[in-house]
């Protein structure tokens, strides 16, 4: 699988990011009770979205793999926030699928899915984030 990566820059004089992957944005913020402006999602508001997106896209590939055709899919993700540092916590995550199959094969199409999603395997299986490269712009006189 290629490489893939994604931009952050925040407006000028704001917590306000835009956040890129090629054509595609979103907006990247702190809530205003953390300082921020409110107007974009929190960092962890977009891992339980990475979580449950992944977790829908790959559904998809696994019932076309299986001939299902999947009508609609809902999923639900949520995380308690703790610990010194501060991370991710009791994070789960429930799934309603409706497809043409039986209730007995999209419950297994459920089950693999989860045996092979990447998101939640990364971290289930404890991916390394390190920090590559540095740098600072002193704005002082």
């Amino acid at each position: 699988m290629p490489q893939s990566s994604v931009d952050i820059r925040t407006l000028p004089g704001t917590s306000v990011g835009l956040g890129s992957s090629g054509p595609r944005t979103l907006t990247v913020d702190r809530s205003r009770e953390a300082g921020g402006e409110g107007l974009g999602f929190s960092g962890g508001e977009l891992l339980l979205l990475a979580i449950g997106g992944c977790y829908s896209n790959d559904l998809f590939r696994e019932a076309s793999r299986r001939a299902i055709r999947v009508q609609a899919v809902h999923v639900t993700v949520g995380a308690d926030w703790g610990g010194d540092p501060v991370r991710a916590q009791n994070v789960t995550y429930s799934v309603t699928v409706e497809a043409e199959a039986t209730e007995a094969e999209i419950l297994e199409l459920i089950r693999q899915t989860d045996r092979v999603a990447e998101i939640p395997n990364s971290l289930r299986l404890g991916t390394e984030v390190r920090l590559a490269n540095a740098a600072a712009t002193s704005r002082l006189a």
